[in-house]
């Protein structure tokens, strides 16, 4: 029953934000041949992500990290579950909200005899950037890599090439920023001023980071969310201190080691 005077209005109830990125029952498989059953990549993980919060997913190599994030981008369709990026469903309306995303992967080369403007000049055009050269600019500064402009991108050392990366990824100042590696060949020094960079960007642009890490101090540091990943599943998920808690363990390095290798020896 209702025990407001007669007259007043209801108070209007907050809900919820979207999620900016809902994982459901995801499934990929790889290889079904004569000799060998199909490998599931990613073997049925769900998860939701909400906006302005930056999430890791973790797992040492083959657990199925990069073929989830090749998932969550469209550039891998998946064999079920759904997932949905920014309110739309990345299976039947992608095209909605690409301009939206971006994705650095140390794993995508780009075109080698282009120049490092070049390179992000064709991406400015591709996502409809406005003031090309502007932004481009402001990337250099902001990511010191002004130098490296005028260089041919097959010349750039592995830590050029993951600024260049990263920057190709922000030409569009993207609300769901996806990172693979996204600090891999830097050097401590700049690679913590990418982090800053980083987190400065977020609570600027209230962008949602997904990203794929091997570093655990980058994890703990940068993420509110954690899900440790073995053959396909996602072992267990919470924030690094509730991680760390749970497990009685004093760091995530801690953490991750002992779940992946209590799975490995079941």
């Amino acid at each position: 029953m209702d025990d407001r005077p007669e007259g007043e209005n209801p108070v209007p109830q907050k809900s919820a934000p979207a999620p900016s990125i809902a994982v459901h029952d995801l499934t990929k498989r790889y290889g079904a041949t004569k000799s060998y059953d199909a490998v599931k990549a990613v073997d049925g993980i769900s998860f939701t992500i909400a906006p302005g919060e930056t999430a890791a997913l973790l797992g040492a190599n083959g657990a199925g990290k990069t073929t989830t994030i090749a998932m969550l981008t469209g550039l891998l369709i998946p064999d079920s579950g759904t997932i949905t990026v920014l309110g739309e469903d990345m299976a039947r309306h992608r095209y909605r909200v690409l301009g939206r995303i971006n994705l650095s992967s140390p794993y995508i080369d780009l075109p080698r005899r282009l120049t490092v403007e070049e390179n992000l000049a064709v991406f400015a055009r591709l996502y409809g950037v406005e003031n090309i050269s502007r932004r481009i600019e402001e990337l250099a500064e902001e990511l010191n890599m002004g130098n490296l402009l005028r260089r041919p991108s097959g010349t750039l050392s592995a830590g050029q090439r993951s600024r260049m990366a990263l920057a190709k990824a922000l030409i569009n100042r993207p609300e769901v920023l996806f990172l693979d590696e996204p600090t891999a060949s830097l050097d401590p020094d700049t690679a913590d001023r990418i982090r800053t960079y980083l987190a400065a960007y977020q609570a600027r642009e209230n962008a949602t980071i997904f990203l794929a890490s091997h570093n655990m101090v980058e994890v703990e540091r940068m993420c509110t969310t954690v899900m440790i990943m073995k053959d396909g599943r996602i072992e267990r998920s919470g924030s690094p201190r509730q991680l760390i808690e749970q497990t009685g363990r004093s760091t995530l390095e801690e953490v991750f080691l002992d779940i992946v290798r209590e799975c490995a020896a079941q």
